[in-house]
């Protein structure tokens, strides 16, 4: 039996590693093809290299932060990749600091990334609607954008991402009519490169560990935990539904041990 991917293209905004590339892989596995939207480097290169034994892939170069490079993604997306049926927006990153400790430049960083998210959505979207076959966005949210939590202060953060889930919920109800569904995904504590920006390499083991305490299943997450509950909202097994949030948190949401 043929995958619901055979033949499909995803855009991975941000898919250069953890939850997007993981992502990305799997769809390529089942036959699609993927489009990495990343930052400019040797990770992207290599992210595109591996994905790409196992079948097609593309990169677009962008600094997400840097609006003219923004655009020249939009660009190449219109021109290239109009025929993606299938969007994961999952760049991101999560640097904890106190409110008051907060300047200009630290809330520009995430919010310039909405920005960038809100607009790649939609030349994104353009080629879907053009194309007349539907097709499925899911975004990368957060557990934080439900919940605060003493050991990681991130009001920036968590301000950024209950915008994602609030534009989830705005673009399942403009989109519906034409057969675009749109969900996110909010995880808890999940094993990313994210987090090695957060901890020092030879504590993020034992950061790990310590955090693990705060989900009821008793460990944090992995890449692929993520990507299973995006491949699934991004299939037909989940084609009747759209703008909801998905908890794939460890069951954090549910409640504390």
């Amino acid at each position: 039996m043929a995958s619901d991917f055979e033949g499909k293209k995803l855009v991975a905004i941000g898919g250069a590693s953890g939850m997007g590339f993981q992502t990305a892989q799997n769809v390529i596995e089942k036959g699609g093809s993927a489009v990495i939207v990343g930052r400019p480097g040797q990770k992207l290169d290599d992210a595109v290299a591996s994905l790409s034994r196992s079948g097609s892939a593309w990169s677009i170069a962008a600094d997400l932060t840097n609006r003219d490079q923004v655009v020249e993604a939009q660009n190449q997306l219109a021109q290239n990749h109009s025929d993606a049926t299938l969007l994961v927006n999952s760049a991101g990153f999560f640097l904890p600091k106190p409110f008051l400790d907060y300047e200009v430049a630290d809330y520009d960083s995430y919010h310039d990334l909405n920005r960038s998210t809100f607009f790649l959505t939609q030349t994104i979207v353009r080629g879907m609607i053009a194309a007349g076959q539907g097709g499925a966005i899911v975004n990368v949210g957060s557990m934080w954008a439900h919940q605060a939590l003493a050991v990681t202060p991130s009001s920036a953060y968590s301000m950024a991402k209950a915008g994602l889930h609030a534009l989830t919920h705005n673009l399942a109800i403009e989109l519906a009519s034409e057969r675009i569904r749109v969900n996110a995904v909010a995880p808890a504590v999940t094993r990313t490169p994210l987090f090695e920006k957060v901890f020092p390499a030879d504590q993020l083991d034992g950061a790990m560990e310590q955090l693990s305490g705060l989900q009821p299943l008793g460990r944090v997450g992995t890449p692929q935990d993520v990507a299973s509950a995006i491949v699934f909202l991004l299939s037909s097994a989940s084609s009747w539904t759209t703008g909801a949030i998905l908890n794939v948190d460890g069951g954090v949401m549910a409640g504390r041990n």
